[in-house]
């Protein structure tokens, strides 16, 4: 598992960022606080605080580098 700090400060930002994720076939959380949502879930990204940075868990074991290369638009 990986960890990394995203920000989705915009609604564009929120689906352009679940369309990017769907692509793979791996696990992301997303934990903000003491919640943690599915990251592929766009009605519960828009429950989470979107103004701070939240951070994202990739449940991938062998090409974390691939998904990290989709997400460069969205790293803090």
């Amino acid at each position: 598992m990986k960890t990394v700090q995203i920000s989705l400060n915009s609604i564009d930002k929120v689906k352009s960022f679940v369309n990017d994720i769907t692509k793979f076939d791996y696990d992301f959380d997303l934990v903000s606080g003491r919640y943690v949502i599915d990251a592929k879930s766009i009605m519960g990204i828009f429950s989470l605080d979107l103004s701070k940075p939240i951070d994202l868990n990739i449940h991938a074991d062998d090409n974390a580098d691939a998904v990290l290369e989709v997400l460069k638009p969205y790293l803090v």
